[in-house]
């Protein structure tokens, strides 16, 4: 790309949270293999971000390149409005197969955002449905992160995330501290307090709880215990309110199970997925409901579910997805995703002995390293290109969730390059 190019962009082009006024540095990649990102200037950078978490196979895969083309040349889209098309069909077989058994209805979103957004109204038109149009508020912990749209950024963290200058404009719900216990053996009962209390007391006006199970993502990247959803079920089938889990970061293997909420021996009402869903390759989402929640929906003022995108069921999207589960299920990618971890604790956690770190948390094939003071993108990006990696840290955090295919070499370059930045950050 010549300098004309980049400079249009620089000025015109806004990149995800970014200024046009400040902008930070960006680099053209001009092809991407493997766990490889090849950029134009002839520099290569191992990818540890699976751009933002989805390419769990890797780039340029040749058996998810061939589901597109047999796929294209049948049809790219047509709409999914009184219209259905076998790979959209053999999808959704394949997620109420993989998912809980109570899971059996499903929503194919155009994102993740999206597949958020549907589970809201999901869970709100199941108790209109019911003549309980009181019940409107949300539940979640702080510190999460569930999308970008306004629906789902309600019930992003209030006063930290990223969202918290909309807060005077969204809905107001229920926010209370995020659990702090990473692992079961270190349970107490004090931890399930707040929520069980404000459940307790609110429980009439709310419509359902919405957490990401195990890991918060883009809120805090924050590790916690399975025995606290445990208790949050628990608590939500006392008082009968549904139980949103988002596993659009988590799901298809990333925190050493399928999904998270298997390691809880739990199940949602209405599960949200997304990112890894098609290998990275195209945007796609879906929410899956138990059949008490869609027939109560069914119930009531026509029985329509009120969403319905354009891209709903895309062709493409649909029978890239299938391929992607396809490989993943095939693959030993429990092994692969121990294999991160393993290395991940090995290389990360010694960094904790540095002053400038605050804490190390691994869980699965994700890695962070918490610093004390903010990162400042627009030297440790260009830093990070020069160490020849590819990580977008924000705020306090330095992360790494890789594709599952990354070898060890790559993924040593990577905690390195952190252990660099890390280290620099002392001075």
């Amino acid at each position: 790309m010549n300098s004309e190019a980049l400079e249009f962009d620089k000025k015109h082009i806004w990149h995800p949270y970014t200024s046009l006024t400040h902008p930070v540095p960006v680099f053209e990649v001009e092809s991407a293999e493997g766990a490889e990102l090849h950029l134009s200037d002839g520099g290569s950078l191992i990818d540890g971000m699976a751009s933002w978490w989805s390419t769990i196979h890797g780039y340029n895969h040749p058996q998810l390149n061939g589901a597109l083309k047999v796929q294209c040349d049948k049809m790219a889209h047509v709409m999914f409005g009184g219209l259905t098309h076998e790979p959209a069909i053999t999808l959704c077989q394949k997620l109420v197969e993989l998912t809980d058994d109570s899971l059996e209805c499903v929503f194919l979103a155009d994102s993740g955002s999206v597949s958020v957004e549907v589970a809201l109204k999901m869970a709100l038109q199941y108790w209109f449905s019911q003549g309980k149009q009181e019940k409107t508020q949300f539940l979640t912990i702080k510190n999460g992160y569930h999308g970008d749209t306004l629906g789902a950024m309600s019930v992003c963290d209030p006063e930290n995330g990223m969202h918290s200058m909309f807060a005077g404009v969204l809905p107001q719900h229920l926010f209370v501290e995020a659990p702090t216990i990473a692992d079961d053996d270190d349970w107490q009962d004090s931890e399930i307090e707040p929520f069980k209390h404000c459940l307790q007391q609110n429980h009439q006006t709310i419509a359902a709880v919405i957490l990401e199970p195990l890991v918060q993502g883009a809120g805090g990247m924050r590790v916690y215990c399975p025995e606290y959803l445990r208790q949050v079920r628990q608590i939500c089938d006392q008082y009968g309110i549904l139980l949103i889990l988002d596993e659009i970061a988590t799901g298809f293997g990333r925190t050493g199970t399928l999904f998270a909420y298997e390691q809880a021996q739990i199940a949602p009402d209405i599960l949200c997925l997304g990112k890894a869903l098609t290998g990275g390759y195209m945007s796609l989402a879906a929410t899956i409901c138990t059949r008490k929640v869609a027939d109560k929906i069914g119930s009531y003022a026509g029985g329509n579910l009120m969403h319905g995108p354009t891209f709903m069921g895309n062709p493409l999207a649909c029978a890239v997805a299938n391929k992607s589960i396809e490989l993943l299920l095939q693959s030993d990618w429990q092994s692969k995703v121990l294999q991160i971890e393993k290395q991940l604790i090995e290389e990360l956690t010694p960094l904790t002995e540095l002053e400038s770190v605050f804490e190390v948390r691994i869980k699965g094939a994700i890695g962070v390293v918490e610093l004390k003071d903010p990162v400042d993108m627009h030297e440790v990006q260009p830093r990070l290109v020069e160490l020849g990696v590819w990580l977008r840290p924000f705020g306090k955090l330095l992360y790494t969730m890789p594709p599952y295919i990354i070898s060890e070499k790559q993924l040593h370059k990577i905690t390195r390059a952190m252990a660099v930045i890390a280290r620099e950050a002392c001075k």
